[in-house]
């Protein structure tokens, strides 16, 4: 491995978490990991920054959403309904969709969608890592493949991300930002080989990794002036872009 900083791009799928590399000069490689604490140890040294497709900054309770899930929304378009609310802290710790929903409930007003709930193992697992290793908190960001791809393409995406017609659309998007993705996907496919990693998820990892990288635009947040969690973690998705997304 490269002893240059590394920039990465984390995207957690039903077999595991992908990791896709790069240095500042470009691709530098993918791996599968059983968990973030694995990511965290195999880079910690060597990573600038590492984004990952998961929740960070949770709420306690409110009624109100994330400010970055509702501005993330505005952005998507069709893709709108590919940000889920995530559970609140109490509540993605919860083992039972029953006992977690009332939890939300109790804490929001609102419902916990099944989605949210099964996602509960890996916010839980990032934020006690971020918890409890804050070395690792000026490292780690949250970044959602809807908007980085968005991001890229400069327009909404209609479809997606398992249908052919959505796999195209952002390979056509990774493409109008860097005309060597195709091969650095095929790469990471490669790099993933024995297991079971959904080919969207790689895309998504790749897409992750070259908004992480120095590269084309700049780094933005929605929203533009995050607001941080009870526990300090900034509640933000992280984009690449010419200018910030209206």
């Amino acid at each position: 491995m490269s002893e240059e900083p590394l920039f990465v791009g984390v995207s957690k799928g039903n077999g595991g978490w992908v990791a896709v590399l790069f240095t500042a000069d470009g691709f530098e490689g993918a791996e599968v990991f059983d968990g973030i604490g694995g990511v965290w140890a195999a880079y910690e040294e060597v990573a600038e920054r590492i984004l990952v497709d998961v929740p960070i900054g949770l709420l306690e309770e409110g009624e109100d959403e994330r400010p970055c899930d509702e501005a993330a929304r505005a952005v998507l378009g069709p893709r709108a309904p590919a940000v889920i609310t995530p559970p609140t802290r109490e509540a993605a710790r919860k083992r039972r969709f029953p006992a977690a929903t009332r939890a939300q409930q109790r804490n929001t007003g609102r419902e916990l969608s099944r989605e949210a709930f099964e996602r509960s193992d890996s916010i839980v697992t990032v934020d006690e890592l971020l918890q409890e290793v804050t070395e690792a908190r000026p490292v780690f960001a949250e970044a959602h493949p809807e908007v980085c791809f968005r991001a890229f393409a400069g327009t909404t995406l209609d479809h997606e991300p398992a249908l052919a017609a959505g796999y195209a659309e952002r390979m056509r998007a990774l493409a109008t930002f860097d005309r060597d993705a195709p091969p650095v996907v095929q790469e990471c496919a490669e790099a993933t080989a024995g297991h079971t990693v959904a080919v969207h998820t790689v895309v998504d990892a790749v897409a992750l990794g070259y908004t992480a990288r120095p590269g084309p635009g700049e780094l933005h947040t929605l929203p533009r002036e995050p607001p941080t969690d009870a526990t300090g973690l900034p509640m933000e998705m992280v984009y690449r872009a010419p200018e910030p997304l209206a």
